[in-house]
């Protein structure tokens, strides 16, 4: 009978010096066992758990996070950190869950359902007509098509069951539509007015305020007859400018006709703006806290902790406001509730960031609420420059 016993299996070795293995990094070299040569779906999984690292860690970050000011940020300087969701995959996580979510709700309300879509681009605009009959006449069809739609919406009410307030919130939007008419009606009637009295006296009429008209050398601008040019750009810059130009000048239109447009792309190029603007605000907390000899990178912290707060904030004032609608719409009773759960949401974000702020950094009341004062000024006119540049040059790009 044979007893002889197997031979041991010989321990894992690193292919790049050859030294004994006793875990997923060789500890002489440094060398990762895994290597890039592996299923796709072993990368895509090792890149998710890099950037969100989703597991029992994000249920002991949240409820600190949005609730204890401070909390995590004094944790992470006092060495306990493993308990917690990194700071950096904290922030991006939220980010992305915050302005997902925003961009999927942008546009829905409680009134959506109940209005009907009167300007299908069929009606001649107020604006382009060029005489005082055309403006009477295009503003009468604008204000019968408001009448008919008010009529058809009050009806749609009727037939569902919806809460008065809905019926009064509707109504108060087709007569706010119905003084729009009204006013463009009367300010398109004074131009051609002007116009008139420009031609009897034998003068050049003024400029029509609702045409995209953009001058150059006192010329209309044109990308081929009359461009933009700058001096010290080069010929491929110059060229670039004008195709940038006329970019903008086409997307212009669509936004004065939908100006959903406008709040969408500003809310596309917010997280852009934020992240890139993130260690301008850390340098803004090390610039009021210099005495506090604190290195640059905890005040990075303080940054994406704050910054994670607010945009776990925002999604979820996005859905309490969704919740908000639907109710207001089908569960009357839980308006009020919802309202009040709004506001107080609302109101927690400065009251926040001012403990939080209070707390990390250890200083009195006055000189905590003249910094968070200061560095909220300074912080929101950076968001601002930022967000119209940014939504500038996608309007010139896009």
């Amino acid at each position: 009978m044979d007893t002889a016993e197997a031979a041991p299996a010989q321990p894992p070795r690193c292919l790049n010096c050859g030294a004994e293995l006793h875990g997923d990094h060789c500890h002489v070299c440094g060398q990762p066992v895994k290597g890039m040569i592996r299923p796709l779906s072993s990368m895509l999984h090792d890149v998710a758990d890099t950037i969100f690292n989703i597991d029992s860690r994000i249920f002991h970050s949240l409820l600190p996070l949005y609730f204890r000011p401070g909390f995590l940020t004094r944790e992470y300087f006092a060495g306990r950190r493993t308990r917690y969701v990194t700071p950096f995959r904290l922030y991006f996580f939220l980010s992305v869950l915050a302005f997902f979510t925003i961009q999927f709700t942008l546009g829905e309300s409680h009134l959506s359902k109940y209005m009907i879509n009167f300007d299908d681009g069929d009606t001649p605009s107020i604006s382009s007509a060029m005489t005082p009959q055309e403006v009477i006449a295009r503003r009468d069809q604008r204000l019968a098509q408001l009448q008919t739609a008010k009529a058809a919406t009050g009806a749609v009410i009727g037939a569902t069951s919806a809460p008065a307030a809905v019926n009064k919130q509707v109504a108060a939007e087709m007569d706010k539509g119905a003084a729009k008419v009204r006013k463009e009606a009367d300010a398109r009637l004074a131009y051609l007015q002007k116009v008139a009295d420009a031609k009897a006296k034998g003068e050049a009429p003024p400029p029509d305020p609702d045409l995209e008209t953009l001058s150059f050398n006192d010329k209309p601008w044109d990308t081929k007859t009359n461009p933009l040019r700058v001096g010290w750009l080069p010929a491929f810059a110059n060229a670039r400018l004008n195709v940038a130009i006329e970019h903008a000048k086409d997307n212009i239109p669509r936004i004065r006709k939908d100006p959903t447009l406008l709040i969408a792309g500003a809310l596309g190029v917010l997280p852009q703006v934020l992240f890139v603007l993130m260690p301008l605000f850390a340098l803004l907390l090390k610039i009021f806290y210099l005495f506090k000899r604190r290195l640059y990178m905890e005040h990075l912290i303080v940054a994406l902790h704050s910054h994670a707060f607010v945009f776990l904030s925002l999604f979820l004032i996005t859905l309490a406001g969704f919740a908000h609608a639907w109710a207001l719409a089908s569960v009357p009773a839980l308006v009020p509730v919802l309202g009040l759960l709004l506001v107080v949401m609302g109101w927690w974000i400065p009251i926040y960031l001012f403990v939080m702020q209070k707390k990390v950094y250890a200083q009195g009341w006055f000189f905590t609420t003249l910094k968070f004062g200061a560095i909220g000024i300074c912080y929101t006119i950076m968001v601002s420059l930022g967000v119209a540049a940014a939504f500038v040059i996608s309007l010139a790009t896009a």
